[in-house]
């Protein structure tokens, strides 16, 4: 499964310049199967980027545009009298797709925010005590700007842990830029790509994303990661800020992002440096901070990485 990963990947790389490591984290996200929180500035390409995902594969795809008057009922659907039927019928909201993009998220109110936990976090959506599945594979990819605050609401600490990560773009090269305008100035190349995969092969690829193999001392280092955010979150040196260490859930996403990354690099087995590398995009935002600082979260959990006892084996399948 890890040459679709690769197809996928280069497809991306069609659209989006330079942002490699970017798409790595999404693709791991998605064998994961769980969800992807996109935070920067307007115009480094969130939607771009996750528009360039969705058609990269064959799935059924809606986009909600946030706003502050978009209802739940806008996202989840309801139920409505049908004249001819002389009955209820429930219009199913947009959120019952295959990939769900959600822009600009932080614009709508807590109480439709909300209306998103129970589907990212169980896979169900219940309406008027009727609960009803969105399918399989069911990904969220979420755009939200951490600069503009007039009209947002920001994200309740019980939903930032239903993203299995927070990434952010970040700027070009000037190199990359220049290719930019290159690729750029005579089409648009979004137009140009096509699905590669199909449904049963997501699926059969989150499936597989199950079965990668993680070494006892791996799964040992995983704990050692989490438990240390909550044993140092209110004690190290310029970390007082820090009220909360990561929850268990959170354990449990850096498994299975370890377990994604490993599938992006080609293997059916976790290193080391898979789990460093999914760690603060996981880990970061799970934090209970007393401020807002992303930086200041993303540091501490640098630190603890180097700081962590790593043991040394060959972490291949016995």
């Amino acid at each position: 499964m890890s040459d679709l990963l690769q197809r996928i990947e280069e497809n991306v790389a069609k659209v989006i310049i330079g942002k490699e490591d970017v798409t790595k984290l999404l693709l791991a996200a998605l064998a994961a199967g769980g969800h992807v929180l996109l935070e920067d500035v307007p115009g480094t390409g969130k939607t771009m980027l996750a528009r360039s995902l969705a058609r990269s594969m064959d799935l059924a795809f809606n986009r909600i545009q946030f706003t502050p008057d978009l209802l739940p009922s806008d996202v989840t659907g309801l139920s409505y009298y049908n004249q001819e039927k002389g009955a209820f019928v429930f219009k199913e909201g947009p959120v019952f797709t295959n990939l769900l993009l959600a822009d600009e998220i932080n614009r709508a109110t807590p109480r439709t925010q909300s209306s998103l936990l129970e589907c990212m976090g169980e896979h169900q959506v219940t309406v008027d005590g009727v609960t009803r599945s969105p399918g399989r594979p069911f990904f969220v990819l979420a755009t939200q700007n951490p600069v503009e605050t007039l009209g947002c609401y920001p994200l309740p600490e019980a939903q930032m842990d239903r993203f299995l990560m927070k990434i952010s773009i970040g700027s070009l090269s000037r190199e990359e830029e220049r290719r930019m305008i290159d690729r750029y100035i005579s089409a648009q190349p979004l137009d140009t790509i096509s699905p590669i995969c199909t449904r049963e092969e997501i699926i059969a690829l989150q499936n597989d994303c199950q079965n990668v193999y993680v070494h006892t001392d791996l799964r040992d280092y995983i704990v050692g990661l989490v438990q240390a955010t909550r044993k140092y979150g209110s004690g190290i040196e310029g970390t007082r800020s820090i009220a909360e260490g990561v929850s268990p859930r959170g354990t449990l996403a850096l498994l299975r992002a370890s377990q994604g990354y490993a599938m992006v690099q080609g293997r059916d087995f976790v290193v080391p440096e898979d789990i460093k590398a999914v760690a603060i995009p996981v880990l970061a935002h799970r934090m209970i901070s007393e401020t807002t600082r992303t930086e200041e979260r993303e540091s501490f959990i640098q630190g603890l990485l180097y700081s962590t006892p790593l043991p040394t084996e060959d972490w291949t399948r016995p």
